[in-house]
């Protein structure tokens, strides 16, 4: 069974930068990709980031030069260095972990960028 542990959502204002983590356990390989998704309100889920083991990133475009992923293999953890934050960047943010064509999902995490 895998578990994704999320962390670093919050209340920011626009301009101000945030930082998630996501923690992967138990049964998962070493060769997957990691990433994540968001969904905001009334809208369906999108990319944000992804990254493969070997890491190549791959960005959705409304947040390429914004945001950076990251990861940790020893850890089994991926980052994700959000910037510049502005209002349209409010959602509630997923980790996934893709390991043999399974999609492996966290509970979520809010991210709300208000003044």
């Amino acid at each position: 069974q895998v578990q994704l542990v999320e962390s670093g959502g919050g209340l920011v204002q626009p301009g101000g930068s945030l930082r998630l983590s996501c923690a992967a356990s138990g049964s998962i390989g070493s060769t997957n990709t990691m990433g994540w998704y968001r969904q905001a309100p009334g809208k369906q889920r999108e990319l944000v980031a992804t990254i493969t083991s070997r890491r190549n990133t791959n960005y959705g475009d409304s947040v390429k030069g914004r945001f950076t992923i990251s990861r940790d293999n020893a850890k089994n953890t991926v980052y994700l260095q959000m910037k510049s934050l502005k209002p349209e960047d409010t959602a509630v943010y997923y980790c996934n972990v893709n390991w043999l064509s399974v999609n492996y999902w966290g509970q979520g995490t809010q991210v709300t960028v208000s003044s």
